[in-house]
């Protein structure tokens, strides 16, 4: 029995609620997967203890699932065909597993190294995947190399420094994005005592009070940042906006910031 914390476990209801057929097999293999689960947390003691950054664990990954897997549901509500499926090359239910699989693996090269962590993070999760899909797929071969090669591009584009093309790939880099809010950056904050450079990262996630992900007013998706002083809106502008402008995904999102109490911003 792997050993969770409550946070994890209600992530992984949450996202059980978004998933039904292959799609929670995948999940509960992931979830309870002791190598994945070895990575996850390493990349956690690497991100926090050793770089003072912020979350970038089970808990973030769960979390930036789940984002996308919100996401999903609102696109695939309003009739948004995925990749897989508007190119016949797969169903819905094999996009959603491809954005569920790259989402919590997406940071698994943290273990390694900051700089290009999405490119070192494939080294690792490339025979993890190999063998999610053998299980889950069996001999189909060519729904393995497919799906493989689309998880493998959601965990290379989830950093918005190179292009993306897919809607399912475009899910994983905007999930990430908005995990934002204040608890990510508790640890690092607590731990630090003197300025550095960077801190505005910390200091900024911390004005995050909430990131709402609803159905939009004219789009399928609307993401509402709540903000408890104006300094969340680096984060926004910064952490945020670059990687929903990079996405496929951005033609369906509307975007807006609100500090308490204050006039609404709208981005997008």
């Amino acid at each position: 029995m792997l050993k969770k914390t409550h946070k994890q476990i209600a992530l992984e209801k949450a996202i059980l609620s978004h998933l039904e057929g292959k799609s929670i097999e995948v999940a509960n293999y992931i979830f309870n997967d002791q190598e994945i689960k070895a990575l996850q947390d390493y990349a956690n003691t690497v991100s926090i203890k050793r770089l003072r950054f912020n979350d970038h664990g089970p808990v973030h990954m769960r979390t930036a699932a789940l984002n996308a897997l919100i996401m999903f549901d609102l696109l695939h509500d309003a009739g948004i065909k995925f990749n897989l499926e508007a190119e016949k090359l797969g169903t819905f239910e094999d996009s959603k597993i491809c954005v569920l699989t790259a989402s919590l693996l997406h940071d698994v090269g943290m273990t390694s190294t900051r700089d290009h962590h999405e490119i070192i993070g494939i080294i690792f999760a490339e025979p993890i995947i190999q063998r999610i899909l053998d299980t889950v797929y069996k001999d189909n071969i060519q729904k393995k190399t497919i799906m493989k090669a689309m998880i493998i591009e959601g965990i290379f584009g989830h950093m918005a420094t190179e292009k993306i093309y897919s809607l399912e790939a475009g899910l994983v880099l905007i999930g990430d994005g908005c995990d934002m809010e204040k608890g990510r950056s508790r640890i690092t904050t607590l731990l630090s005592q003197h300025p550095r450079v960077g801190d505005i990262h910390k200091y900024s996630a911390s004005s995050i009070q909430k990131v709402n992900i609803i159905p939009g007013d004219k789009k399928p998706i609307k993401i509402l940042i709540e903000m408890s002083q104006s300094a969340g809106f680096f984060q926004i502008e910064e952490v945020l906006f670059p990687k929903i402008i990079s996405s496929p995904v951005k033609p369906y999102i509307e975007l807006y910031g609100q500090v308490k109490n204050e006039k609404m911003m709208q981005y997008l």
